[in-house]
Formats: C-alpha cells, sequence, structure tokens
C-alpha cells in the first residue's frame, strides 16, 4: 500500500514536502501536544487520508519538536493546515474546520473518489477479473450520481456477465446528450443478447410451466437453465415462486440453489440484496 500519513521532521522534509509534492498534493498538518483545536482536526484529516489511500500525503508536523521547520512555512497559529504542489503552497487554513469544508479543498486537487475506483474497475476489465470489477463499478456508479460514462462502463460488463436486465435498466437511464457511439454500440450488444437469451431448453420449460403453472419440477429446472444463462433475476424469481409453494422441494435443492445464486452475485449487489430479503420474508 503506498503510505499516505507521514511525522514530518527536518530530517525528512526536503524529501517530503518538496520532492513528494512534485508527484501528488502534500497536505502539512502543523500541531502540538497543548493545542485542543488540533486534537480536534488531527482525526477528521487521519480519516480523509486513509480514505483516499495515498491520493494525497498526510504530513504531520509537531511544532513543538520541529520549531525551526514551522517558522520557515510561516506559521502563526495552531493547528494551520496547508497543501503543496510541486514545492508551493497553493491553499490551507488556520484552526479547526469541518470535515465537509475540508473535503471541498481537497477536491480541487484531488481526482473524485468515482474516478479512483473507475480506475481500478478498468485495470481489473484488463486482467479479465470481471467479477471484482463489477462491485467497484456499482459504487462508483452510483456515488457519481449515475455519470454516463461510468454508466457505459458498468453496463458493457453486466452485458459480459450476461446480465441482461441489469444492463438494459442501466442503458435505459443514459440521457440523450450522452447517447454516443459507444453507447449505440452497447445497445446493439443488448439487442443480440436478448435475442440469444432464450436456448430451446428454456423456451420448452416456459412453454411446460404456462400450460401447468403448478408443474414444480418444470419450475425448478427452467430456474436452474435460467442460472446457467446468468438469467439471475428470472432464476430467483422463478425458485421464489416455487419455494412459497413448497420450501423443502427436492429435500431442500431449491432453497439451497436459491441461496448459491445469491451468493454468487455478491454482497451489495442490488439484486442479491432485494431476493436475501425476500427469503427472509418467506423464512420468517
Amino acid at each position: 500500500m503506498e503510505e499516505f500519513i507521514v511525522d514530518v521532521t527536518a530530517h525528512n522534509a526536503q524529501q517530503v514536502l518538496i520532492e513528494e509534492s512534485m508527484k501528488r498534493p502534500v497536505v502539512v498538518d502543523v500541531w502540538a501536544d497543548w493545542c485542543e483545536p488540533c486534537k480536534q482536526l488531527m482525526p477528521v484529516l487521519e480519516k480523509l487520508a486513509a480514505e483516499y489511500a495515498g491520493q494525497f500525503l498526510l504530513a504531520k508536523l509537531n511544532a513543538d519538536t520541529e520549531q525551526a521547520l514551522a517558522g520557515q512555512l510561516g506559521v502563526r497559529s495552531l493547528p494551520t493546515v496547508m497543501v503543496l504542489k510541486d514545492g508551493q503552497p497553493v491553499d490551507g487554513f488556520a484552526g479547526a474546520q469541518p470535515e465537509r469544508q475540508i473535503r471541498e479543498m481537497l477536491d480541487k486537487y484531488l481526482p473524485a473518489p468515482w474516478d479512483i475506483q473507475l480506475q481500478q474497475a478498468q485495470q481489473m476489465i484488463g486482467e479479465g477479473n470481471l467479477d471484482e470489477a463489477l462491485p467497484i463499478l456499482r459504487q462508483a456508479y452510483s456515488d457519481s450520481g449515475e455519470r454516463a460514462d461510468i454508466a457505459k462502463q458498468y453496463a458493457a460488463v453486466l452485458l459480459e456477465k450476461n446480465r441482461v436486465k441489469d444492463a438494459e435498466q442501466i442503458l435505459g437511464k443514459i440521457l440523450m446528450a450522452d447517447q454516443d457511439a459507444d453507447y449505440q454500440q452497447l445497445l446493439a450488444q443488448l439487442e443480440l443478447k436478448q435475442q440469444a437469451a432464450d436456448s430451446p431448453e428454456i423456451k420448452s420449460l416456459q412453454q411446460t410451466l404456462a400450460d401447468n403453472p403448478d408443474d414444480q419440477e418444470a419450475a425448478y429446472k427452467l430456474a436452474v437453465q435460467l442460472s446457467q444463462a446468468d438469467r439471475h433475476e428470472e432464476a430467483l424469481e422463478t425458485l421464489l415462486q416455487l419455494l412459497r409453494k413448497d420450501l423443502g422441494f427436492a429435500d431442500g435443492a431449491a432453497k439451497q440453489a436459491y441461496l448459491d445464486i445469491v451468493k454468487a452475485l455478491g454482497a451489495g449487489d442490488p439484486v442479491a440484496t432485494t431476493y436475501q430479503r425476500k427469503l427472509m420474508t418467506l423464512l420468517f
């Protein structure tokens, strides 16, 4: 992990304040043991440094033990916070500030968290780790207020995973102004996937179930086929209807299949969360 909090002293000041600020913003927190507002401010800065995980370096400078250094930086009161870029102070404040204002200051010099998440996800996609990229993209999509470029990347991975219905929902929210060539390409992929979604086995079992809605064996087989085609939501809905009629169907195989699909979707997946809740309602 990249280092994101250091104590700055006369020995490492050149490296921390000058050299490091050429690579990323350095936030200097000048504090002292006797200073009460310093004690309120430092945990907030440490929390932000951990959250941004190396996007900026938090350099903590004790004004009592490093008086000369604090003097060189022109510190007149404590706490003092300054942002250094390319060896120069570009921003800062004196006194304790609320977290919201500190975030607003940092946002001027740092990429947004969702941009970092998008980069992480793209790296994972490049390595073929779509299952790991998916929850990160879902988070970035949500946190960014459903930004169009993230939406397209998210939909592309959903399509790759054959989660056609989910991809359709995401693409359906993209505004006209953002419906570019990438969007059109994703739409074409979606239509192809929709046409190919119904295998002969699925069509046959759907017909059997339409003719005889009480055929539990057909319902179970259909759910398995849908699950294998990565049509997880439809599989879960089919199994849920089956479990409502017979909770112990096939010696618990239907319930186990349901739990397996939810687990495979992963924690935080909206479909998994919804159907986990529906099963709990059924059980209790």
